[in-house]
């Protein structure tokens, strides 16, 4: 009789480190990252489109590279950092991203607007002199429905001067609290 590995169906137990503050969950190996970031973490603005890698609303930065969170399990994402899109905003100010794509009217319908904040966010930290060309050979990885991609390209091009300049932007009206002090308020909930 032929003994086999069991443990591909097994539970695991992993840490996910997700805007800096540590998960530990108890995962199925099948598991995909973007369900756990949304079912098992809270974090449900990343949003499941097409669940194929294809459109791009489901992306995160992991340990700063865009990844589209549907096509990893989320074994593979332990010991990353990974940044949400409710990890941009700091404290009660919008990130410049985030500032832009409301300035520009970069949304609509909103659903594809947390892949393209991760998206360029991603890019633009990674290389903050990003040509226009090549810009948008990083955003035509994501799809809009709504908005015909020039609202987006604008709002990304005011991103990439703010974040060169250093420019904070604006806190959202009525402020917000900060992540961390809305996770540390829901973990203290569940103790």
């Amino acid at each position: 009789m032929n003994e086999r590995d069991d443990t591909a169906g097994a539970d695991h137990d992993i840490v996910l480190r997700i805007n800096g503050v540590q998960y530990p969950l108890r995962v199925e190996a099948r598991k995909t990252l973007v369900d756990a970031i949304r079912d098992d973490c809270g974090q449900t603005g990343t949003h499941i489109g097409c669940e194929h890698g294809v459109c791009g609303a489901c992306t995160v930065l992991m340990d700063g590279e865009p990844v589209r969170s549907c096509l990893m399990f989320a074994v593979q994402a332990e010991g990353s950092c990974i940044r949400t899109v409710e990890g941009l905003a700091n404290g009660p100010h919008f990130h410049p991203m985030q500032q832009a794509f409301m300035d520009h009217h970069a949304l609509q319908c909103g659903f594809c607007t947390p892949g393209f904040l991760m998206l360029a966010t991603g890019a633009l930290e990674r290389n903050p002199d990003i040509s226009d060309e090549e810009l948008l050979d990083v955003l035509s990885s994501n799809l809009c429905r709504c908005t015909g991609y020039q609202n987006i390209l604008a709002a990304v091009r005011a991103a990439r001067s703010a974040m060169a300049a250093g420019t904070l932007a604006r806190p959202p009206e009525g402020g917000a609290p900060s992540h961390g002090e809305d996770v540390a308020q829901r973990q203290e909930g569940t103790q």
